[in-house]
């Protein structure tokens, strides 16, 4: 067995707090291992009426499990990662042991600088182009981490999914309990260590826009400066949609905002046509994929965004003489192959 140092376990929570979750809940726990780290899914943050599966709770977590790995390679240790190791305990949802030295690639070493960088750009994007060869890598990227990437081209595609995207968000806000489980993680005064700041949500929903947005932001309080012509709007997606195939979309997900994020690019996210079950299987047809879309993404190049906040470390790190289980949710696909570090794709 490998000890892992407490500079790379310090460094790899530091890491993995930067993931991103819906509405910023940060639905994650750390428990010390002497070898590694276990992610575990806190469920007193799991979003009640948006994420009654827990699939949110599991992308989220699956993003945090892919920073452990970059900051572990970054640090010189190989990351073997097993997923759901313990299929009695639902919570545990990955193991990160540090296996053999390791050398980091220069693409591991930018990843892991663009962690602190990345962040959910709201704001309006610039008509210019995402280049051709960010499109491959990012394609690339996606197959790398076992998931496939669509790029929505064209108007009429693009148009297609936006339209799937503002049913399902109507359907949604029909809903009284999501609308104010939506509030209740909308942070106006900019104080709170989760949730959304009203500063980082981008201008408020108006019904010209193409792609729906979250009304984080106060209405009226950010002005629109226009409209964009035609985004890249991309969706990932999974060959299945047990738990285990969502924490792999999480550390996909991550892996691509973190590349676009390197590539001097933004993006979005938008979860909507994924919570509506009717909204997710009609996204699949129109793409004439089979599997299983876990998000839409929205990438372009942007303004500086505003960053959202964290808990501190200290905060997510389980007491070992703590529980770490508590999770509702009883299906799982069974601990995966061990994973070593980010590879070039």
């Amino acid at each position: 067995m490998t000890t892992l140092d407490d500079a790379v376990f310090d460094a790899a929570v530091a890491a993995a707090i930067r993931a991103p979750s819906m509405h910023n809940t940060q639905p994650w726990r750390f428990s010390r291992r002497p070898d590694g780290i276990d992610v575990i899914a806190d469920d007193s943050r799991r979003l009640a009426v948006a994420d009654p599966s827990g699939w949110a709770v599991r992308i989220a977590c699956g993003a945090a499990v892919f920073n452990v790995r970059l900051a572990f390679a970054v640090h010189g240790v190989t990351p073997l990662v097993r997923l759901r190791p313990e299929p009695r305990d639902p919570y545990l949802l990955a193991r990160v042991t540090a296996g053999p030295p390791h050398q980091p690639t220069s693409i591991e070493r930018r990843l892991y600088a663009a962690i602190p960088r990345r962040r959910s750009n709201r704001a309006p994007f610039a008509p210019q182009p995402v280049p051709a060869d960010v499109r491959a890598q990012l394609l690339q990227t996606a197959r790398a981490e076992g998931t496939w990437l669509e790029l929505v081209i064209g108007p009429a595609a693009v148009g297609a999914v936006a339209e799937i995207a503002h049913a399902a968000t109507r359907v949604l806000h029909r809903d009284p309990a999501y609308r104010a489980e939506l509030a209740t993680w909308t942070r106006p005064d900019g104080v709170a260590v989760d949730g959304v700041p009203a500063d980082a949500g981008g201008p408020s929903p108006e019904p010209h826009h193409l792609l729906p947005r979250r009304p984080f932001a106060a209405p009226g309080s950010s002005p629109d400066p226009g409209v964009e012509p035609e985004p890249l709007v991309a969706v990932l997606g999974t060959p299945g949609d047990l738990p285990g195939d969502q924490l792999t979309a999480g550390q996909a997900l991550q892996r691509i905002l973190l590349t676009i994020t390197d590539a001097g690019l933004a993006a979005s996210m938008l979860s909507q046509p994924i919570e509506v079950a009717s909204a997710r299987e009609q996204l699949r047809i129109s793409l004439g994929r089979y599997g299983t879309p876990q998000m839409v993404l929205r990438i372009g190049y942007g303004p500086p965004g505003s960053p959202t906040p964290r808990r501190s470390p200290a905060e997510t790190v389980a007491n070992p003489a703590e529980p770490v289980t508590g999770s509702t949710d009883h299906t799982g696909s069974g601990p995966t192959t061990p994973r070593p570090a980010v590879h070039r794709p």
